[in-house]
């Protein structure tokens, strides 16, 4: 497939009630184990990657860095791509939008997009993130390829207290209006956990709406019947991983 047919598929595997699982790799080995398993599409998560290579979450690792890294991803795995791109490396809307098309140029055809003030507190002003996502999808449209903006709130991320998301509701609910008129593709609630909440999300929102995996989500057949259409595993697939490994090398390393 070409990189737009790549993305128009992308697309269509966002349904209700049939939603997209992306387990999400880090490198160029973990695309390929991924996509022999029977993934339909692939996802890159902003931990997972920097991690790999020896840094923190948060837009430590480099641009460029990240860019190869999608790079040898994308011609390792024939599948649909979508890049973590936390905050776009920038700030102002046209620097963002000139750093998504550094990862389109190196095969992406969707990133993870969020509000949160990278290296900051908080999340960004609906107006802003608006001006961004609209530069992006600008961008996208004069490359003649209709990228995939996964448009993420940290609402919820933010707050560890669960029991006060039923107040970050209509907040998310104006985000999601806001990002899909600007020209996002899907809306990313991580952190949301409460099946009565996702039900609500899903039914309100006019983007296919992902939820992210954590101990205490619904299983992924409940989410389905939310009304979820992609559901991501973020850092797990990681970290589990990379803790089959320590645990591996410690019992060589105590017989030593």
């Amino acid at each position: 497939m070409s990189q737009v047919e790549k993305a128009q598929e992308f697309a269509r595997l966002h349904k209700k009630g049939e939603p997209l699982i992306l387990f999400n790799i880090w490198d160029a080995g973990s695309a390929k184990a991924v996509t022999e398993a029977g993934a339909k599409a692939l996802a890159t998560g902003s931990w997972s990657v920097a991690a790999a290579n020896g840094f923190g979450d948060g837009q430590a690792i480099p641009l460029s860095l990240l860019a190869v890294t999608a790079k040898l991803i994308s011609v390792t795995s024939h599948l649909p791509l979508s890049v973590d791109f936390e905050g776009g490396y920038a700030v102002e809307s046209e620097e963002v939008a000139a750093n998504v098309e550094k990862i389109m140029d190196h095969g992406a055809i969707g990133i993870n997009f969020e509000d949160q003030v990278i290296g900051g507190h908080g999340v960004h002003p609906i107006e802003t993130q608006v001006a961004r996502i609209r530069a992006i999808r600008e961008m996208a449209d004069r490359r003649e390829l209709p990228l995939f903006i996964n448009a993420r709130t940290d609402l919820f991320l933010q707050e560890s207290d669960t029991a006060h998301h039923q107040i970050l509701l209509d907040d998310a609910y104006r985000r999601a209006d806001a990002f899909a008129e600007a020209g996002a593709s899907g809306f990313f609630a991580p952190g949301l956990v409460d099946p009565e909440l996702i039900g609500a999300l899903c039914e309100r929102s006019s983007l296919p709406v992902n939820i992210m995996v954590r101990p205490t989500t619904p299983d992924n057949e409940t989410m389905a019947g939310l009304g979820v259409s992609r559901i991501s595993y973020g850092p797990a697939p990681y970290r589990s991983v990379m803790g089959m490994l320590k645990s591996e090398a410690e019992a060589i390393y105590r017989h030593d």
